[in-house]
């Protein structure tokens, strides 16, 4: 299992744009991918989890990533929120 922290830098926070982007990102691994913000924890490959989380600009989530393809899965997600989905 690893995790990493990751501020979301869209001005308009998870909206369904970037979290269906976030999600298709996710669903390409095996691993379980998860986040969890506030008291939350959100499926990464569910966008209605992803929306229910209510992220908005300048949240931090912490990534959570478990299982065999696991570190590419943790880069890859850490990337495209960095890279701000799609905006």
């Amino acid at each position: 299992m690893v995790n990493q922290k990751v501020i979301i830098k869209n001005p308009t926070g998870l909206h369904l744009r970037p979290a269906g982007i976030l999600c298709k990102e996710a669903m390409q691994f095996k691993s379980l991918i998860t986040f969890s913000f506030r008291d939350t924890t959100a499926n990464a490959k569910s966008v209605l989890s992803v929306l229910g989380a209510c992220v908005k600009c300048g949240d931090e989530i912490d990534i959570v990533c478990d299982g065999e393809d696991e570190e590419q899965a943790l880069r890859s997600l850490v990337t495209a929120i960095e890279n701000g989905l799609g905006e």
